[in-house]
């Protein structure tokens, strides 16, 4: 049984540490393991790490291409499944459907633009709010004599 005074580590776990410039005799004396000459030889010596030696950096080297436009606007969509859903389990209560109504049903995460999907099926018949409403959403919703008021 180990007595906590006695512990030590495990032979061949630890490593003498380099110590660098402490004379000839530590074998890492005169030039303290940075080699002869050159940038990294001489003191507060550094170079960013994409510096490529004064070569074209890779960055410069490769084409470029693409463009992401600021102006995107980015919908969430909402099935009519989910929609139907949400009307059985009260969570959306009434027949108008709007942007506060989804949000407090959990349908929207954020203040985002939202399109409704033509994905399943409606039961009822709806008012829907909406910023987009695809063309198979849109006939789903107005055979049931539902109406869709486009948000601005």
């Amino acid at each position: 049984m180990d007595i906590l005074s006695n512990l030590h580590p495990a032979k061949g776990a630890t490593k003498k540490r380099k110590r660098v410039g402490r004379g000839e005799g530590s074998g890492h004396g005169g030039t303290s393991t940075r080699g002869m000459n050159g940038q990294m030889s001489r003191s507060g010596a550094k170079y960013r790490a994409w510096f490529e030696g004064g070569q074209m950096p890779l960055q410069r080297r490769i084409p470029k291409f693409g463009f992401n436009s600021p102006f995107k606007v980015v919908y969430q969509t909402i099935n009519l499944y989910q929609l139907q859903k949400a009307l059985d389990s009260g969570k959306i209560i009434g027949s108008t459907i709007n942007p506060d109504a989804l949000h407090k049903a959990g349908l929207l995460s954020s203040s985002r633009p939202y399109k409704i999907l033509g994905v399943g099926d409606l039961k009822v018949k709806v008012e829907i709010q909406a910023f987009q409403v695809s063309a198979s959403a849109k006939a789903k919703i107005e055979a049931l004599g539902g109406i869709i008021i486009q948000i601005a």
